[in-house]
């Protein structure tokens, strides 16, 4: 059983060590541990740090391409490196390693293919209430769109098993941490949660750089995932909303009409049948996008089919000991 911790770095020198001597050297039922940092575009000692501490492989781009790309770029790596379980953590130290134990003990006992850190969110001095209240509602939302019952959905601190790590997509750019969840719910995965600690804060949290920034980023994260797995059920519920609101003008004219004051009216006619037929092309748009999801499921099968036979032969490492 192989285990192989992945950690994705920017500019990440004056903490990456801090990280990497915090994490376990062996687990019981894991034959083999390895390090493997993706490298996204780093304009510091990042690199030669990691190497220097002895990190086994190196995902190295020439440009900072963000967290959810990097992220993504791990996975494919670790899985070509023969990876059974791949557990992604930070290089801000921000989640005690040795709680990767409690990460991979669901994926030893096959209890679960996707295992979450719940982080103690209450307790955590450097986040500010509002912070808190954020994560709480962001938490709550994803588990109402992606019908499990993670804790703490934003959580980096993760793993996965091979299986799992196989049928992953991340489609935003701004992190995979929601995405992810919501994916994993829809496709009937087997998910769960386990409690984790947490370490002082050593950088600021580069997410995170203001509230109306994450709500943003984070709201369109959730919408955009669950209209693509959910597509009708979102399209037939706006459509329905747009026909419920043309009953207003409509049954306001009927009144007037039968009442003898229908003269003059003739503009709530209009609007009820322009909110009658908004809502319809909805609800054709919802359809034509539930068959379009249809069809993205079975590309996704034959992804994954595809990706057995790809990775069915581990890769090495160039003689530098990147993967670029």
């Amino acid at each position: 059983m192989k285990l192989i911790i992945q950690i994705p770095c920017f500019n990440e020198e004056g903490t990456l060590r801090v990280a990497l001597d915090d994490l376990p050297r062996q687990i019981d039922g894991i034959d083999w541990i390895e390090t493997l940092i993706i490298n996204d575009g780093s304009g510091d000692r990042t690199v030669a740090t990691a190497r220097a501490w002895g990190v086994d492989h190196v995902v190295n781009f020439r440009r900072n391409r963000g967290l959810a790309y990097g992220f993504m770029a791990g996975i494919d790596a670790c899985l070509r490196l023969g990876a059974d379980i791949i557990v992604n953590t930070d290089a801000d130290n921000q989640y005690v390693g040795e709680d990767i134990k409690k990460l991979v003990c669901p994926i030893l006992d096959k209890k679960a293919d996707v295992v979450v850190g719940e982080r103690p969110i209450a307790e955590t001095e450097h986040f500010s209430p509002l912070k808190k209240r954020l994560q709480r509602l962001g938490s709550w939302v994803v588990r109402v769109a992606s019908e499990t019952e993670v804790p703490d959905a934003p959580s980096g601190f993760r793993a996965y098993s091979r299986a799992a790590a196989m049928q992953l997509n991340v489609i935003n750019q701004y992190t995979y941490t929601l995405e992810t969840i919501i994916q994993a719910g829809h496709r009937k995965m087997a998910i769960t949660s386990v409690k984790v600690r947490t370490n002082g804060e050593l950088r600021p949290s580069r997410l995170f750089h203001s509230i109306p920034a994450y709500i943003k980023r984070s709201g369109v994260t959730i919408l955009r995932s669950f209209v693509m797995y959910k597509p009708l059920s979102v399209f037939l519920g706006i459509g329905a909303v747009l026909m419920l609101m043309g009953l207003i003008p409509a049954v306001r004219f009927l009144v007037y009409y039968f009442t003898g004051n229908g003269a003059g009216r003739v503009q709530s006619l209009i609007l009820a049948a322009v909110l009658f037929l908004l809502g319809f092309q909805t609800m054709m748009s919802g359809l034509l996008a539930d068959i379009v999801a249809a069809n993205r499921k079975l590309i996704e099968d034959v992804q994954q089919r595809v990706r057995r036979l790809d990775y069915a032969a581990p890769t090495e490492p160039d003689k530098t000991g990147e993967l670029e």
